[in-house]
């Protein structure tokens, strides 16, 4: 009767289910009256269809319609943080995260938010003081198939809060026995089943010895769970479903990550101190990147620094997500991790659970990345496909409707790059994006920023903004805020640059660093001196925020494309571009017809480097197959050395033969992870193979790690050198 008046009411326009900040589609408003007007109810929709968001609408509505106060959510630790970025979506309600040491959470109780936010380990020990501080109206239980052992503390605790409304929230009510529905029956109301021997004697085939041997009367047991139990799959309400829905898992550190996670933050807020002063060296620089990279490195796992540390609570989660999004028979998903070793331990896990998946990195050789994307999208049997940045770009994998991020990239186009795999034209399903983070970290904070600069891009490209206006901040500006967006940085007034020592050309130089490609003291046409500074893009120019003083030349700053086409101009007699004063501020680059003549001359030397490591590599196969395991593995630095230089010459970074240091080998990486030729994983590890022996392993230890690099790193540089040097032109790589 009440849900009857209520819908009555919705078309005389007395009620309305319009309570969040944002439209609701049609099955999740049927959602929220399934919750709201039950009372006690379960809503077991499929991943992806936003439980969360239902549950949200009904409490919202029943603090309008019922005078709610309180509301007791428990859901993993990990979805605590998501729920609260839900509820400030979508609500003007307040809430708290419960968390910490005894005496704070029991004070945290007290509070009078509407949401108070717990985890299903704290209501074991805080059990009573939840229910005498917090007295809640409605309790949500989120991913309750947390207690479908009826059997354990944690069902037993749960089963004794009491509320006039209930929630349960889960996408597999049922995983491998009816005992776990009974469980969760249980909490809502238990004479729906009655008492456990009932329901055994009523749902069991029992054998002569009182053993079950199969299940029966199924159908009475679906009739009678169906007043309480709401259940869609995505193929139900395709209809009414978006395209893509995404969700972020929040985990913490362990201490042993968070210890090592420390050390460089520490580093980086020291550093970064320094970039509000003054602007960083060359060396400064490098090292807050590399620091930052670690950062977000041991977000993810201290394993891919130190191979001895597997501490990881990624794994776990990333093991609860896979097994709830295979609940749909046909469901495969795409993993991506930026960080190699990261997908590494992660097929470990996957291997161990016993699922067929598919491998897709850049040490990868390309014939056998052809096999394994064919294998994910032909073969039913192999359900996730594994990938590094190298699968982010390029494949058509719509055969897979949910995305895993294992970490999150700095630019949010890659982070589009990475679903547009699955989410893209020809997709017939929706898509389910879940992002792993860590919380209170970089990556946790890196969320807001992608954010950010997501709305930047949908302001201009698809007009999903009223604003028409936003501030272009200065370069160092830009950087400084994005850095102390990230650092949790105080920020601080930034001092006048550069400084009035610093020559124009010295504050060019701090300002565009590598992406400086020329610099020509030329004459106008009306005799002042003009320093014609050449950068490599366009939007770099809109950055730059270089003071010039009277007595300086006046400064004209064009990116390369607009250099190149007039010394295009001249060289055909067009234009006259009066000759540079001075050659020796920077070199200038070749014309546009002669760079293809100068790769096709790189090429063939890089070549000569690749036959050198794939010697080597050779040298080391058979040593190793012969017993001489020490032997082959030294010849590793090698490799990787002749493997660099193949792919420094071909690409244009590197022509001479002299004895690279280890700091050479450094920056020419930077210069090629920068230009996207390398990941900064590959720079690391490229360093970790030419250094100086680490005194925390033994020798042989690092030996056995530094081959299997190199062998890695000689296979991609096998793949880059064998596409066309055409095509690097007409693609603009």
């Amino acid at each position: 009767m009440k849900r009857q008046a209520f819908i009555a009411g919705e078309t005389t326009g007395q009620h309305s289910l319009d309570v969040l900040n944002f439209p609701l589609y049609p099955y999740q408003r049927d959602g929220v009256r399934h919750l709201a007007l039950g009372e006690r109810r379960l809503l077991a929709d499929e991943m992806g269809l936003g439980k969360t968001v239902q549950a949200l609408g009904a409490s919202q509505l029943l603090q309008i319609q019922e005078g709610v106060e309180r509301v007791l959510v428990i859901c993993p630790a990990s979805l605590k943080t998501e729920w609260a970025e839900q509820i400030s979506a979508t609500t003007a309600l307040s809430y708290e995260i419960i968390s910490g040491p005894r005496q704070r959470r029991l004070a945290l109780y007290q509070g009078k938010q509407f949401f108070t936010l717990t985890n299903y380990e704290q209501v074991l020990l805080d059990l009573d003081e939840m229910q005498e501080f917090v007295n809640p109206d409605i309790v949500i239980l989120d991913e309750a198939q947390r207690i479908k052992n009826w059997r354990t503390k944690t069902a037993n605790a749960i089963k004794r809060l009491e509320s006039r409304f209930a929630f349960v929230l889960t996408g597999t009510p049922l995983e491998n026995r009816i005992d776990e529905l009974y469980s969760i029956m249980q909490f809502l109301d238990p004479e729906i089943l009655g008492p456990l021997f009932r329901f055994n004697r009523d749902y069991y085939q029992l054998d002569d010895q009182g053993r079950a041997i199969s299940y029966k009367n199924l159908d009475k047991l679906r009739e009678k769970t169906r007043s309480v139990m709401l259940r869609r799959r995505k193929a139900d309400v395709e209809g009414d479903l978006p395209n893509m829905t995404s969700r972020n898992h929040y985990l913490p550190m362990t201490k042993e990550q968070q210890i090592r996670y420390d050390d460089y933050e520490s580093q980086v807020a020291m550093i970064a101190s320094r970039a509000r002063r003054r602007p960083l060296t060359p060396e400064e620089f490098k090292r807050l990147q590399m620091g930052l990279a670690c950062m977000r490195m041991l977000c993810d796992t201290p394993y891919i620094l130190d191979t001895n540390i597997r501490d990881c609570p990624k794994l776990d989660e990333l093991e609860r997500v896979i097994e709830d999004m295979l609940e749909e028979p046909d469901a495969k998903i795409i993993i991506f991790s930026e960080w190699v070793r990261m997908l590494q331990l992660v097929r470990g896990r996957i291997e161990d659970l016993g699922i067929d998946f598919a491998w897709h990195t850049g040490a990868v050789p390309q014939d056998r990345r052809r096999i394994e994307i064919n294998r994910f999208k032909d073969d039913p049997e192999c359900r996730i496909f594994l990938s590094s940045e190298s699968g982010g770009v390029g494949l058509n994998l719509q055969v897979a409707n949910n995305v895993i991020n294992l970490d999150l990239p700095w630019n949010p186009a890659k982070l589009e790059q990475r679903i547009a795999r699955a989410w893209r034209k020809h997709q017939k399903r929706s898509v389910t994006v879940v992002n792993l983070v860590t919380a209170n970290s970089i990556e946790h904070r890196m969320v807001s920023l992608l954010q950010q600069k997501q709305d930047v891009a949908d302001n201009v490209l698809d007009g999903n903004s009223e604003q028409t206006k936003m501030d272009l901040p200065s370069g160092r500006k830009a950087f400084m805020e994005q850095l102390e967006s990230i650092m949790k940085i105080a920020p601080a007034a930034l001092p006048d640059e550069p400084p009035a020592q610093a020559s124009l050309m010295d504050r060019l130089t701090a300002a565009f660093g590598d992406n400086l490609f020329a610099a020509e003291l030329r004459q106008s046409s009306t005799g002042g001196d003009v320093l014609l500074a050449v950068v490599d893009s366009e939007e770099l120019i809109a950055d730059a925020d270089i003071a010039v003083e009277t007595h300086e030349p006046q400064l004209e700053i064009i990116d390369k494309n607009m250099y190149e086409a007039i010394l295009q101009l001249e060289s055909i007699g067009l234009i006259q571009f009066p000759k540079p004063d001075q050659h020796d501020l920077l070199p200038v680059t070749e014309k546009p017809e002669d760079r293809l003549e100068e790769a096709r001359k790189n090429r063939k030397m890089a070549l000569s480097h690749l036959e050198h490591a794939k010697r080597k590599r050779q040298m080391a196969t058979l040593l190793s197959g012969g017993g001489f395991e020490v032997e082959a593995e030294a010849t590793a630095p090698d490799i990787a050395n002749s493997s660099l230089r193949a792919v420094a010459t071909d690409f244009g970074h590197q022509t001479g033969d002299e004895q690279w240091t280890e700091e050479n080998i450094w920056n020419i990486c930077e210069t090629m992870r920068n230009d996207d030729i390398l990941t900064q994983e590959q720079q690391f590890k490229l360093t970790w193979v030419c250094q100086a022996e680490n005194d925390e392993l033994s020798q042989q230890e690092q030996d056995c790690r530094k081959l299997t690099d190199a062998m890695e790193f000689l296979s991609y540089a096998e793949e880059l050198l064998s596409r066309p040097l055409e095509s690097r032109w007409k693609t603009g790589s």
